[in-house]
């Protein structure tokens, strides 16, 4: 069985199989169901990715043990490997958890001693989101059928977003031509390796996807707070009624939400015919459900 940790961490070929799975669900395919027992551990707040595996649990016919991080004996100081282990010995299977530190999955893994569950990384500080990232190409894929030479822009607040992180490197090894806005400040280095940091309008007209990001007031500074005006953020690098009537016809517009309307996405654009932020929360749930099946299938059963 495997761990989901890092969408990037997988090769070309087991990403697409999991594209090409998660639509085979959505029409219809017949879920791989298995007694298997999973546990969700939010430590951050969450409606979509919580609720979306939860409904993908259901549909595989997981049983879940309901664990509030908040209650359990880590309030005590028991640390995550422990209690990972401790879910390992009662019977879990799977555990899904998101985090907010950065690759916390690491100390876990390197911790020696009993058995855990399999992992999924359902989103890890500012590092990874990778369920979020695979529902991305899974929209992405619906709409086009293919990555290969897509021109993509990712818009908003880079620094502070791991769904920003994970489609970046992504959609930079699946063949689109990825390019980055935002405000200076919010703009990683690191980033170049994957596309250009350009304009938001530059181009505009050539763009396939338009990707906004949430402005992550709870990251960012306090003074980067205070100093925030959403009406100036809007007409900087939000999507309006001008820069939707540019886009060609066939481009579509993605947010990961929660959408801060009327900041990053104008208010009457937020479900607009070239949206498909909510169809994004459909897929969510089949994209779960393929991560889940790949992550508890055999390597014998995957080949």
């Amino acid at each position: 069985m495997r761990n989901f940790l890092n969408i990037n961490a997988l090769d070309r070929g087991d990403v697409l199989k999991l594209v090409q799975r998660a639509l085979a669900l959505k029409a219809g395919a017949t879920p791989k169901q298995a007694p298997f027992t999973v546990a969700n551990l939010f430590f951050e707040n969450s409606t979509r990715t919580h609720t979306s595996f939860q409904m993908a649990e259901n549909k595989l016919g997981y049983h879940q043990i309901v664990l509030d991080p908040q209650t359990s004996s880590m309030s005590k100081g028991e640390s995550l490997a422990d209690t990972l282990k401790t879910l390992k010995a009662i019977g879990i299977d799977v555990a899904v958890v998101r985090h907010a530190i950065n690759d916390w999955y690491v100390p876990v893994l390197e911790a020696a001693g009993h058995p855990i569950p399999q992992l999924v990384n359902a989103g890890d500080g500012s590092g990874q989101h990778p369920s979020q990232s695979l529902l991305d190409l899974v929209t992405i894929y619906e709409q086009f059928g293919h990555f290969d030479g897509l021109h993509i822009r990712i818009v908003g607040d880079l620094l502070h977003s791991r769904v920003a992180r994970s489609n970046a490197e992504i959609l930079h090894q699946l063949g689109a031509n990825v390019t980055f806005s935002g405000p200076d400040s919010w703009l990683p280095d690191d980033f170049q390796q994957f596309g250009h940091f350009v304009a938001i309008d530059e181009d505009w007209d050539k763009q396939d996807v338009v990707m906004f990001l949430r402005v992550q007031h709870e990251r960012i500074t306090q003074t980067e707070n205070l100093s925030f005006s959403a009406r100036q953020y809007h007409e900087q690098f939000g999507l309006n009624q001008t820069r939707y009537a540019r886009l060609k016809a066939t481009a579509i517009v993605m947010h990961p939400a929660p959408v801060n309307r009327d900041v990053e996405i104008a208010d009457d654009l937020v479900e607009a015919p070239k949206s498909r932020i909510f169809e994004q929360m459909t897929n969510g749930v089949y994209a779960r459900m393929a991560i889940l099946e790949y992550t508890m299938e055999t390597e014998h059963a995957a080949d």
